[in-house]
């Protein structure tokens, strides 16, 4: 009786010391809240990033000076180390250096559209009818030999629009809100793929579809046509774009290629199906990059003060590239601006940190996170064999911001239910600005899957969606006038909370069973 009233007595004291080292510091709270929702530079940090630095895409012109001047922003502000680190072999760089194409018949109107990524330009400026491709394999191509040199072309695809119905911009119902807090942890399992059924027929269709689409591409070079207009998801204005070729650099030759608003492609298609003559004109020059085709992350850290704790770090990022139709203001200025102004926020309180804290500026997320994979793998293990380096057990935790402008709801655990309760109580001084949501539930598509993948406590944080996916995510809208001040300075003061409490925590955020070894696909 008396052993066993010990035993609960220590547990008891435990819980209740681990539950103490978790409730925030109210006076240093308030500190990071007044400098970081009365003093914020984020929208100046914002403005350099996208108005003054222009596009990022991965390797290009303005993705370099973002870096250049992230890290003397980062040093003036007092970080230590600030410097640019190689992760990896990326390949060319690309930007857009002229763009201008109009319909002249039947009547003058400028196309809004813009050259697909990693394509060449119109070596000079051409005119033509344009001649309308109706062609579902590459038989169907032959009566077009030696007719399309110099020639501005379109597929015969394209469906219609519907008007849209529902607001551009939207803020989390609370209802949403609470469904994702009572979910449930998922059983884990084995990643299978559909060995028959509609999904593996759709696979299948799709990789067809590709191979079609490759031959016609080949072809289109070979007879020397002088221009594609592709027809560019999205409407009201607003298009979405991609990368129209590989920026490998052995890649093959492409045609030059415009991914065209739909309201303008569809214009000029209804004319061309009902055997109207229309003309275009247009003059394209992009350049590539291909001197240091190593891909870079932007590096800088406040040092650990602490002796046993020094050497443990706790990491924050986002990706700091983007695509080229705009800004990149919202995917992903949004998320490295907030991620830079929580450093100069600790920096402003004159925080002196237990543990190291580490910022990282990933480059080429948009191409399959290679800038975040890249460095876990220099620094951390290989997910494939999970053979981890002594540092993996060095670090804490590591935060991510990724979703646009909207502010924090809240967190994703990633299914590592010990870090929720200490999140929640983080939380708790930020529920008057709308955070205090903490969910089981995994998010992906961003960088803190690489931290995860290697057994490190990897976190993306609950964002309103505002118009992310509606109206900016990969968009020649994704510019800076969409970005929301308060918002950003909320999210900053928050994830300047995380850190500082992390940073001094007596133990590491808790971790997950370390995942099994990734096995390659087929």
């Amino acid at each position: 009786m008396i052993k066993r009233f010990t035993t609960t007595a220590l547990a008891l004291g435990f819980c209740f010391s681990a539950f103490a080292q978790d409730i925030p510091d109210a006076a240093i709270v308030q500190k990071i809240r007044k400098e970081g929702l009365e003093n914020s530079k984020a929208m100046d940090i914002a403005f350099n990033l996208t108005d003054v630095s222009g596009p990022r895409l991965s390797n290009s012109p303005g993705l370099k000076k973002a870096q250049d001047w992230a890290v003397k922003q980062l040093t003036d502000w007092g970080l230590k180390n600030a410097h640019l680190e190689a992760w990896g072999t990326f390949g060319k760089g690309w930007q857009t250096d002229k763009y201008y194409a109009a319909t002249t018949l039947p009547f003058y109107h400028a196309i809004i559209a813009s050259p697909k990524a990693w394509t060449p330009g119109t070596n000079g400026p051409i005119k033509s009818e344009v001649i309308l491709i109706k062609a579902d394999s590459v038989a169907d191509l032959v009566k077009y030999k030696g007719k399309l040199a110099g020639k501005i072309i379109m597929m015969d695809q394209g469906a219609p629009l519907t008007s849209g119905t529902k607001a551009d911009f939207a803020r989390y119902a609370d209802s949403t809100l609470a469904q994702m807090a009572a979910a449930k942890p998922q059983a884990a399992g084995p990643r299978q793929r559909p060995a028959g059924g509609p999904m593996a027929d759709r696979m299948a269709q799709m990789m067809k579809m590709r191979e079609v689409r490759a031959a016609i591409n080949a072809m289109l070079v070979e007879e020397k046509v002088g221009l594609i207009l592709t027809y560019a998801r999205g409407g009201q204005g607003t298009f979405f774009t991609s990368n129209g070729a590989s920026y490998a650099l052995d890649a093959k030759p492409v045609s030059p290629e415009l991914e065209v608003a739909a309201e303008d492609f569809l214009h000029i298609l209804r004319l061309l199906r009902a055997g109207k003559p229309v003309e275009v004109e247009a003059d394209i020059k992009t350049s590539f990059y291909d001197q240091d085709p190593q891909g870079y992350n932007v590096i800088a850290e406040i040092p650990g003060t602490d002796k046993k704790l020094k050497d443990e770090v706790v990491m924050i990022g986002g990706h700091f590239d983007s695509w080229h139709a705009a800004t990149g203001a919202t995917d992903n200025a949004a998320g490295s601006t907030v991620m830079m102004e929580a450093m100069r926020i600790l920096k402003a309180i004159d925080f002196k940190p237990k543990r190291t804290i580490r910022i990282a500026l990933w480059s080429s997320e948009e191409q399959g996170l290679f800038g975040s994979r890249g460095y876990v793998a220099k620094h951390f293990g290989d997910p494939k064999t999970m053979v981890l380096t002594p540092d993996q057990k060095k670090i804490s935790a590591y935060y991510n911001l990724d979703n646009g402008t909207g502010k924090i709801r809240g967190i994703y655990l990633q299914g590592n239910a010990g870090a929720g309760p200490i999140f929640q109580s983080w939380l708790t001084p930020f529920n008057d600005l709308g955070a205090n949501t903490v969910t089981i539930n995994n998010t992906g598509g961003t960088d803190h899957q690489a931290f995860d993948a290697v057994g490190i406590p990897g976190f993306q944080f609950i964002q309103d969606p505002a118009d992310y996916n509606t109206r900016t995510h990969h968009s020649n809208m994704d510019t800076y006038d969409r970005l929301v001040e308060d918002d950003l300075k909320q999210a900053a003061t928050i994830i300047a909370s995380f850190v500082y409490n992390t940073s001094q925590r007596e133990a590491q955020i808790p971790r997950k069973e370390l995942p099994a070894p990734q096995p390659a696909r087929p």
